[in-house]
């Protein structure tokens, strides 16, 4: 039960916010939903923008990645992406062990990339996170996580990706292991430019209209990245990597989705 203190406070708070502090009041008295003509003005813009406004905003990602330590990469298509990753994966040496492994989402923008044909040359075993026909839930999740804690490089896609403060937006789902962009040394991410908003507000819109968000709600796990794991909590000094990737690496495809993406 709450002592008198904590009533006072909460009092103070009420009354500060011009409400009784005698009734009480419902969730959604709190929590008001906003209202859908607002919703509907915010996606409207945001699905209204042309192809140099899109461009504007990924400008915006870029600056505002710089300052995190988060590497925006602008590619045409999935071909020059492919090229891109797989020359980092030639120039990146891993900090243990002498193989280097990645580990990629199983993910309609990330299949096409055609990384383990890729990558044969430079023999790297390329790991993907979907449990297979023949293994259990709990075999599959074993093998995936050993996998990625192997790997020195994680693939994955996300959902949005906010611009005004570089933050990328996944949401957890089979075959798209949340590990995969936690675990490895570097966080490689590809997304269309169509995915890229402009602020948390266009975030909440599209979120709340998405049919499949709103049939799981919060049930799933969706995750903010901005940037590489960093930390100042020893004497202030700013240190990557301590909880995280030390590295992440964005490419945005500034072409077309193909017609069946």
């Amino acid at each position: 039960m709450p002592d008198n203190n904590e009533k006072d406070f909460i009092a103070g708070v009420k009354n500060a916010l011009g409400v009784s502090s005698t009734t009480a009041r419902s969730y959604e008295e709190i929590f008001p939903n906003p209202p859908e003509e607002a919703v509907q003005h915010i996606l409207d813009r945001v699905d209204s923008r042309n192809n140099a406004q899109q461009q504007a905003l990924l400008n915006q990602l870029i600056e505002a990645g710089k300052s995190i330590n988060l590497n925006v990469v602008a590619r045409k298509d999935t071909a020059a992406v492919t090229a891109a990753i797989t020359e980092l994966v030639r120039e990146k040496q891993t900090e243990w062990g002498n193989q280097k492994q990645l580990s990629v989402w199983k993910h309609p923008v990330i299949d096409p990339l055609g990384l383990p044909t890729a990558l044969a040359d430079q023999k790297v075993a390329v790991h993907d996170t979907a449990f297979t026909d023949s293994e259990t839930e709990t075999d599959g999740r074993r093998r995936i996580r050993k996998q990625i804690i192997a790997s020195f490089i994680g693939v994955t896609s996300a959902d949005y990706c906010v611009a005004d403060s570089a933050t990328l937006v996944m949401k957890t789902k089979p075959g798209q292991a949340r590990a995969a962009s936690l675990v490895p040394v570097i966080h490689i991410a590809v997304i269309y430019i169509d995915q890229v908003l402009a602020s948390l507000t266009e975030l909440y819109a599209r979120l709340k209209d998405d049919p499949d968000y709103s049939k799981t709600g919060i049930t799933n796990c969706l995750t903010f990245i901005s940037g590489p794991s960093r930390t100042a909590d020893i004497e202030t000094v700013m240190v990557h990597g301590a909880h995280g990737p030390r590295e992440v690496y964005l490419f945005v495809i500034t072409g077309p989705r193909p017609e069946n993406g």
